[in-house]
C-alpha cells in the first residue's frame, strides 16, 4: 500500500482555502484598525484627562532612578537612568479600553445570542421527544390490537372498539375460495 504524498503547493493551497484562515485574516485587519481608534481615544482625551491633575500629557510622566536625570541641549542625551512610567499607563489604559469595549459590545452580547439560540434548541428538543413518545405509544397500542385480532382476544382497554368484523370475531386474512 502506498500513501499519496501531497506537495507542499497543494498543501499550501489546501491551507489557503480553508474558511478559518480567511476569517483570522478579517480578523487581524479590523482588530489593527480597531485599536489605532482605540489609541486615537486614550491619547486624544484619556491621557490629558489624566494630565489634567498634574502638569503634563500623561506619556511625559517620568521618574528618575538614578541620577539627575537632565537632558544635555547640545547632544540630546539624558544624564541618569530615567522610567518612563506614563507611558505604561497609557498602554495599561488602552488595553482596559480595548478589553472593554471587545467584551460589552462583542462577547457578552454574542454569549446571550448563544445561550437563547441552546435554550430554543432545548425547548424545540424537548417537544419532538415527547412527540416521539406519544408516537410510540400510539405504535404500542395499534401493535396490541393487531395481536388480540390475530389470538382472538379481546382488545385492551386503549384500543376504544371491537377490532375486526361487524360480527366481532377478528378479521384474519382473507381466503380465495
Amino acid at each position: 500500500m502506498s500513501e499519496k504524498k501531497v506537495s507542499l503547493l497543494e498543501g499550501f493551497k489546501a491551507f489557503l482555502m480553508r474558511g478559518n484562515v480567511i476569517d483570522l485574516a478579517v480578523a487581524v485587519v479590523i482588530g489593527a484598525a480597531f485599536t489605532n481608534i482605540v489609541n486615537a481615544v486614550v491619547k486624544g482625551i484619556i491621557n490629558p484627562l489624566v494630565g489634567a491633575f498634574g502638569t503634563q500629557d500623561l506619556d511625559n510622566y517620568s521618574s528618575c532612578l538614578q541620577g539627575p536625570c537632565t537632558t544635555d541641549p547640545k547632544t540630546g542625551e539624558m544624564d541618569g537612568i530615567e522610567i518612563l512610567w506614563g507611558s505604561v499607563l497609557s498602554a495599561t489604559l488602552s488595553f482596559l479600553i480595548t478589553a472593554a469595549v471587545v467584551y460589552f459590545l462583542m462577547v457578552l452580547p454574542m454569549a446571550k445570542y448563544l445561550a437563547r439560540r441552546a435554550a430554543m434548541q432545548a425547548a424545540k428538543e424537548g417537544v419532538q421527544e415527547t412527540l416521539e413518545v406519544s408516537e410510540l405509544e400510539v405504535l404500542k397500542e395499534i401493535r396490541d390490537a393487531l395481536v388480540a385480532q390475530r389470538t382472538g382476544s379481546a382488545p385492551g382497554p386503549s384500543s376504544g372498539g371491537t377490532p375486526g368484523g361487524a360480527d366481532g370475531t377478528a378479521a384474519g386474512p382473507r381466503e380465495d375460495r
